[in-house]
């Protein structure tokens, strides 16, 4: 038995065209899913301390942007972008403050998200 294409299952169509939708936007500088998951385990821990209450991500051309918003009204009170070119520099990964003062920069994220990252110290 043979299937024409009207006859064709219609998920296995979108199964197809699924590839082509996911790079709609190739030239764009996004997080992968380990950074975004750093960085929401980061997000989810300071809300549950009362001390952010909400985030904004932009994915631009030249780099990645997640910002954190104390209330949402205001300027974003930390910005951790990803920036490919600063690569081989100083660093792909920043932290920037509200008055735009670098905090940190790194080749890594987990160590660029130390500086905002209050862990409990058992003393």
């Amino acid at each position: 038995m043979s299937l024409t294409s009207e006859d064709a299952d219609p998920s296995e169509q979108r199964a197809v065209a699924r590839p082509a939708a996911a790079n709609a936007h190739p030239n764009r500088v996004t997080f992968n899913r380990l950074e975004l998951n750093r960085i929401l385990n980061l997000y989810g821990r300071m809300v549950a301390d009362g001390e952010w209450r909400d985030y904004a991500i932009d994915f631009l051309k030249d780099r990645a942007v997640f910002s954190v918003f104390r209330r949402a009204s205001e300027v974003p009170i930390y910005r951790i972008e990803k920036d490919p070119r600063l690569a081989r520099k100083q660093g792909m990964y920043s932290v920037i403050s509200a008055t735009g003062l670098i905090l940190r920069r790194g080749q890594e994220l987990e160590r660029v998200l130390l500086v905002i990252d209050r862990k409990l110290a058992v003393v």
